[in-house]
């Protein structure tokens, strides 16, 4: 329901004509749809996966490096299959930062006892 009322000079809203009943039973269809069934589409296989070509070059940190050329395997898997590289690769990211924030390990107590 609407609160929209006309105003002056607006011509009054028509209702669209009922529909007769052989209208309404006859099933709805998508204008531009095909006739044919759901059982009738085509099928499509998905297309198989080829690696994307992209040049990785190295950062001169091994750990950075590795966990980018782990990358790679995600160019022989499927889609479904690039998030598990992904995780494991932003893992690996992440334990390298964080052992950036921690700072050096301290040293050794000196001991000299001659």
């Amino acid at each position: 329901m609407s609160d929209w009322t006309a105003g002056p000079g607006t011509a009054p809203a028509q209702a669209p004509p009922a529909a007769t009943a052989d209208e309404a039973d006859a099933p709805r269809t998508t204008p531009g749809a095909d006739a044919a069934g759901p059982g009738d589409a085509p099928h499509h296989d998905p297309a198989a996966p080829a690696p994307l070509g992209v040049v990785r070059t190295p950062t001169g940190n091994p750990a950075v490096d590795t966990a980018l050329e782990r990358l790679a395997d995600a160019d022989h898997l499927a889609a479904d299959g690039h998030t598990q590289v992904y995780e494991d690769v932003h893992r690996g990211l992440r334990s390298t930062l964080t052992a950036l924030d921690a700072g050096p390990a301290p040293a050794p107590p000196y001991d000299n006892r001659s």
